[in-house]
């Protein structure tokens, strides 16, 4: 079938859009998480110190811009794959707006990473500024700080490939920045809830699955909406190849969830199903995440079957307006994720 190239909107209307996109995420996640986690917020004791409003304020928030920049590089690096390598005359002005946008992803989840290992270290030590000498104690003995620690550098290395890829371009290989963004994934789990049994390696094995699946279908439709629906030319070869991709991680990071989720009730002493699923507030904010996936089960797949056979067509579409309806759906569900490494289970 053969293209036809249509003119590029105004570069206003592309920059509209992309904010439109980027905003909608960025909000959505951050309103869910302070929401969330003000729901799970711990009650004060009398005679224990608590965090003060910046930690307990500050973390969350921090915790999910990492999140957010993650899935930025995770997205940004899936680029080069999506739009393939056949005709460099077109691809290369977008890849020349992705590269160093991807750098600045990286170092900016590397930051965030670092800062949630001081938070976190401030969260156990209340009423104290956290000292080099806490965090590195805290890095030792806390398998949450040695995953951030290794996720941080993960990200740095992402960013220095990146660089590369910035002088470069695409001598340098698009699956390594994939393979690199993803690895530096694999830790974040170890900062939620630990599962003490047998089943505990096949539910973290689960875990890393759910927030890579989540990672390359939110990042992936995020950079395509911003970067390439722009260009109907490109946009009709990109969207079917990501449309299968995205198929796939819906379907596993919607089985993962519940295998988390679940499991993780299950497993934990004292905790007994169904009836935790509406007595503790993991079990709500798990309830909460199911809802929030459910419902981009439709909106993905109006995209798929209503918009793509008319982007092929390179016709104009509302994909950009819906794509910002699924990323905003999707940003609340990371909000609450976030939210839910911190909620009390039982």
């Amino acid at each position: 079938m053969t293209v036809t190239a249509s003119p590029a909107p105004s570069l206003s209307r592309q920059r509209v859009g992309g904010r439109l996109v980027v905003g909608a995420f960025g909000v959505c996640a951050i309103v869910s998480v302070v929401a969330a986690s003000s729901f799970t917020a711990q009650q004060s004791v009398p005679g224990i110190p608590m965090p003060g409003l910046l930690v307990s304020v500050g973390l969350p928030i921090v915790r999910v811009l990492l999140d957010l920049a993650a899935v930025a590089v995770v997205g940004l690096s899936l680029v080069p794959k999506l739009l393939g390598f056949d005709h460099p005359e077109r691809t290369e002005p977008v890849l020349l707006r992705v590269r160093p946008l991807a750098v600045i992803a990286a170092w900016a989840w590397a930051i965030c990473a670092l800062l949630t290992i001081v938070f976190q270290t401030a969260e156990l030590n209340p009423g104290s500024v956290p000292t080099f000498g806490m965090i590195a104690e805290y890095v030792e003995n806390v398998g949450t700080g040695q995953g951030l620690l290794f996720s941080a550098a993960c990200a740095l290395a992402a960013a220095g490939i990146g660089l590369m890829a910035v002088r470069f371009g695409e001598k340098v290989p698009a699956e390594l920045r994939v393979i690199v963004a993803l690895f530096g994934l694999l830790p974040i789990p170890v900062t939620g809830h630990a599962v003490n049994s047998i089943w505990h390696d096949p539910i973290m094995v689960s875990m890393e699955i759910h927030v890579m699946g989540a990672a390359a279908w939110t990042g992936g439709l995020v950079a395509t909406a911003v970067f390439v629906a722009p260009h109907r030319d490109l946009l009709a070869v990109v969207l079917p190849r990501f449309s299968r991709i995205a198929t796939v991680c819906l379907l596993l990071v919607a089985l993962s969830g519940l295998i988390n989720g679940l499991g993780t009730m299950a497993l934990t002493p004292g905790v007994t199903l169904p009836d935790a699923i509406l007595t503790s507030h993991y079990g709500l904010l798990i309830v909460v995440k199911t809802v929030l996936v459910a419902l981009l089960v439709p909106v993905a797949a109006h995209i798929r079957f209503r918009l793509l056979p008319a982007v092929r067509q390179g016709g104009a579409t509302a994909l950009v307006g819906w794509a910002a309806v699924e990323v905003g759906v999707m940003g609340l569900a990371y909000g609450v994720a976030v939210a839910l490494t911190r909620a009390s289970i039982a």
